[in-house]
């Protein structure tokens, strides 16, 4: 028996193994870093400049959660540029702003849910109970909800999806980040049965698959941002629950209230998890995952990739 030509045979079907091990290590590495950047830079704001600021200043109550919000938005940003540009040795490209698409992404975003919300108002699903108008406090709500985009694009897409689309490539790595992304999501289920919990986990997973098919698209962060604050926005205006949130409906120009069958209103958790909402969601991912394969924009995983594009 040749037990050298079988050594080697065997040598040379390992030797792939080891690249895709050196890629997923290296994968790891990356989010732990990428990770303890962007939480780092957090809690630096929360726990560091903001009792600093609060302690030599003693500004308003208004102006220190105005200074915690901005030292939160960009210092996440910052985190994850030095994160990318020190260890992935690259400009981070997926910040760079462009208008058009910013606005671009927004418009769709108040649109894709709009559109539905407004269905649901006509057919008496959704019914207008008062309208308060505009209240000044929108706009620090507003500003909330841009930040929870910025934080959860920033995480789950640029950090999340981009690292794991090099280890594993851009199909598997979509359905991963959606899946953690909904999952994140469970403790807004409040009281909620099982049909409630799995309806809001396919729902936010498909909504996480949009997202991150808008990164695959544009390689553009503020593009996903954009749709997603608008997303959550448009729910808040329209008010009816935003992601199973009741604390802010109060604030809302319009005074709403169901009546109609808890799968036509989305039930607790809001116009996201109605039957009529997920299912021109899911065509919308549908369309966008057409456009990104006949683009080429989705990517196989290249075993010794050093990972230095968007």
């Amino acid at each position: 028996m040749n037990f050298e030509h079988i050594g080697a045979s065997k040598a040379l079907s390992a030797a792939p193994a080891y690249p895709r091990t050196r890629l997923a290590l290296r994968a790891l590495l990356s989010l732990l870093l990428g990770g303890a950047a962007v939480l780092g830079a957090i809690a630096l704001v929360r726990q560091g400049l903001v009792p600093l600021v609060d302690a030599l200043f003693h500004p308003a109550p208004a102006t220190l959660s105005f200074i915690r919000r901005v030292g939160i938005f960009v210092g996440a940003l910052a985190a994850y540029a030095c994160y990318v540009r020190l260890f992935e040795r690259r400009r981070a490209s997926e910040l760079r702003l462009q208008p058009l698409c910013l606005f671009l992404g927004g418009a769709s975003g108040a649109l894709m849910v709009g559109l539905p919300i407004a269905v649901l108002f006509s057919v008496g699903a959704y019914q207008a109970v008062l309208f308060h108008g505009a209240s000044s406090a929108l706009w620090g709500v507003a500003a909330l909800i841009i930040i929870a985009a910025m934080l959860e694009e920033l995480v789950y897409r640029a950090l999340l999806f981009r690292v794991m689309e090099r280890a594993i490539g851009t199909g598997v790595a979509l359905v991963v980040q959606a899946l953690l992304f909904a999952l994140m999501h469970l403790e807004n289920i409040v009281h909620g049965s099982a049909a409630d919990v799995v309806t809001m986990l396919g729902t936010v997973s498909v909504l996480g698959v949009v997202w991150a098919t808008l990164f695959v698209l544009t390689r553009n962060l503020w593009v996903g941002i954009a749709h997603h604050a608008a997303w959550n926005f448009t729910i808040l205006l329209s008010g009816v629950p935003l992601s199973g949130i009741e604390d802010w409906r109060g604030l809302a120009p319009l005074e709403s209230r169901y009546a109609g069958p808890a799968w036509l209103t989305g039930g607790q958790f809001g116009p996201e998890s109605s039957l009529l909402v997920i299912a021109t969601t899911t065509l919308a991912m549908a369309w966008l995952l057409y456009v990104a394969r006949r683009r080429g924009a989705f990517h196989t995983p290249v075993p010794g990739s050093t990972g230095n594009r968007p």
